[in-house]
């Protein structure tokens, strides 16, 4: 892996760990953060971790770009991931799978010649990673899903998405935080509130997290909070 730092405008830069989607580009990235933020201290404004890449936004009244590249370049060549990392916290996300609040539930059991109850199980049994947050606040991009499960994004998006929905899209899966517009397949819902701007933190999931889903019924659902409104009929 070779990183490349690459130009954001006035007063950033983007780092570049990959071309491509990768599990392993986490470690590089966690540790990437951890000595860029002891590295640039104050002048540090923002840092914004993704799938593949950081971008670095720095104050330039404290550094021009010239010391903020070589700072950075610095951080690269010093750059050590520990092979014993496993990961940001362990967060359970619970979830009712049901045709209703999942629709694409049936889309990819018919695809593969398996039940919905088989696409739930096979989504809740691996563990994710959060890449990225982004769309909307507390929308975490998660992966990667196993690839018969991986289902391109819907032709005509959704006007609004329900609170909550469980979603895949390609290999990627999340859960929206609030309602909005959407694409992604729907295949479930969490009752659990993602993002709330009066709590600190105001997210439940960061980047270099680790989620697993948790199937619960329909009565627990609720009992936690849940709407189990029918997709079709689901209001803000």
């Amino acid at each position: 892996m070779t990183p490349r730092v690459e130009n954001a405008g006035i007063d950033a830069w983007v780092v570049r760990f990959s071309d491509r989607i990768d599990p392993a580009n986490r470690n590089w990235i966690t540790a990437f953060c951890r000595d860029c933020r002891a590295v640039l201290g104050d002048a540090l404004v923002e840092m914004v971790p993704s799938y593949t890449t950081v971008l670095v936004q720095y104050d330039p009244w404290q550094l021009t770009d010239t010391v903020s590249r070589r700072l950075l370049e610095s951080v690269l060549e010093r750059l050590e991931p520990s092979s014993e990392d496993t990961g940001g916290r362990l967060i359970k996300l619970p979830v009712w799978y049901d045709v209703s609040v999942g629709p694409e539930l049936s889309l990819i059991a018919e695809r593969n010649g398996w039940s919905p109850q088989r696409v739930a199980a096979a989504h809740a049994t691996a563990q994710y990673q959060v890449f990225a947050l982004g769309f909307v606040p507390g929308f975490a991009f998660m992966g990667l899903v196993d690839p018969a499960l991986a289902t391109p994004r819907l032709a005509t998006p959704r006007q609004q998405v329900p609170r909550g929905s469980i979603a895949i899209a390609e290999r990627q899966t999340s859960a929206y935080p609030q309602v909005t517009p959407g694409g992604w397949n729907l295949i479930g819902r969490t009752p659990l509130t993602l993002f709330d701007a009066t709590r600190e933190p105001m997210t439940v999931l960061e980047p270099g997290d680790r989620v697993r889903f948790v199937p619960i019924s329909r009565q627990r659902f609720i009992e936690l909070g849940g709407d189990p409104t029918p997709v079709a009929e689901a209001t803000p």
